[in-house]
């Protein structure tokens, strides 16, 4: 269910009944500060709310400060194994950490980075993945099961409770759906602390974005996860743009466009498929919350469309424009869509 605790990084707060958060992460080379501050700025400009940047060394931490100063989302630092590197990440005014307590050292170094994300109000992700478990789980287990990974995560939870740390998100994730699903059902059930979704290697765009969706949206279905993030082997851009789709699927978006279209039949006389795409792509960067319908004929079309704040039904190579369910113009198929859009800048 939905986490009662909640953290907050920067102005953004994650569970306690706070929106859904959408999340991605920087591909760049972290030595390269240029165009990771552009590709921040990018991911910003498309709805991005959380922004994560690897850490891998020193160097590496001098690009905290210069995201910072070029957009106004939180930005994580991800970071494996070396605590200082957390410390001086921390130091650089970063505002969340991202890290496995378990994988830093000692109980002195763990302290260290509790203390210091306390003394700034940071949170930390714990984020355990189903290739990273310890020795002594997957022997416990066998392999990377949703028990061996919800205990995982909670054993590293454990690491900073003993130092009075609470400002803690949990992840569990794996390439394998089923997996990922049940280890958050888990950890629900067992802890109270903020869910950070996600299925992890989800692979390309095409086959990324249907496990995302299906593993993410069944939680987020039964009111399970406090953020998201759609992992692509691609342009983080199409993570966030992966990630609002999911959430206004299920009526969790509270801006942009609820896209609907026909899938098309023997019955449909307009080029739809042309039509959908071209009204989609031209509708992506708008922020007003409505339902565009755009539908190829006159059997489901109009009801669809009525439905809709504004939309098309296709005729025999002309449609009409529904605005509010009424029809307000029938236009000739190669004027639809700029009618479309016009329609849409008067609402």
């Amino acid at each position: 269910m939905a986490s009662k605790h909640y953290v907050t990084a920067l102005n953004t707060k994650i569970g306690g009944g706070a929106k859904i958060s959408i999340q991605s992460m920087l591909n760049k080379p972290a030595e390269d500060i240029e165009g990771s501050v552009a590709q921040a700025k990018e991911l910003e400009k498309a709805g991005c709310e959380i922004i994560r940047a690897a850490v891998p060394n020193m160097e590496a931490v001098h690009l905290i400060a210069a995201l910072k100063e070029a957009v106004s989302v939180p930005i994580v630092a991800d970071i494996h194994f070396n605590y200082k590197l957390a410390l001086e990440s921390i130091a650089a005014g970063v505002d969340k950490i991202r890290i496995n307590p378990g994988n830093i050292g000692d109980d002195s170094r763990v302290k260290a980075v509790a203390d210091a994300c306390k003394a700034k109000n940071i949170p930390i992700r714990i984020g355990v993945n189903s290739g990273s478990l310890e020795k002594s789980i997957l022997a416990k287990y066998g392999h990377p099961t949703a028990e061996a990974l919800c205990d995982s995560a909670l054993y590293h939870a454990s690491l900073l409770e003993k130092f009075d740390f609470n400002d803690i998100v949990l992840s569990m994730k794996s390439s394998d759906v089923t997996t990922m699903v049940k280890a958050y059902r888990l950890a629900a059930q067992r802890c109270d602390y903020p869910l950070h979704l996600g299925v992890t290697e989800a692979g390309t765009r095409r086959m990324g974005i249907i496990k995302s969706a299906v593993g993410i949206g069944a939680l987020l279905v039964d009111g399970i996860g406090d953020t998201i993030r759609v992992s692509l082997t691609d342009n983080p851009v199409e993570e966030v743009y992966a990630a609002q789709d999911i959430l206004k699927s299920l009526g969790l978006g509270d801006e942009g466009v609820k896209f609907v279209s026909c899938p098309t039949c023997g019955r449909t006389k307009i080029d739809l498929i042309s039509l959908a795409s071209e009204a989609e792509n031209k509708l992506r960067g708008c922020k007003k919350p409505i339902t565009v319908a755009v539908m190829g004929c006159v059997v489901n079309g109009p009801g669809e469309a009525r439905e809709a704040d504004i939309g098309i039904a296709g005729g025999d190579g002309e449609g009409l424009i529904f605005k509010k369910g009424e029809i307000i113009a029938k236009v000739p198929e190669d004027q639809l869509i700029d009618r479309l859009m016009a329609e849409i800048e008067k609402l």
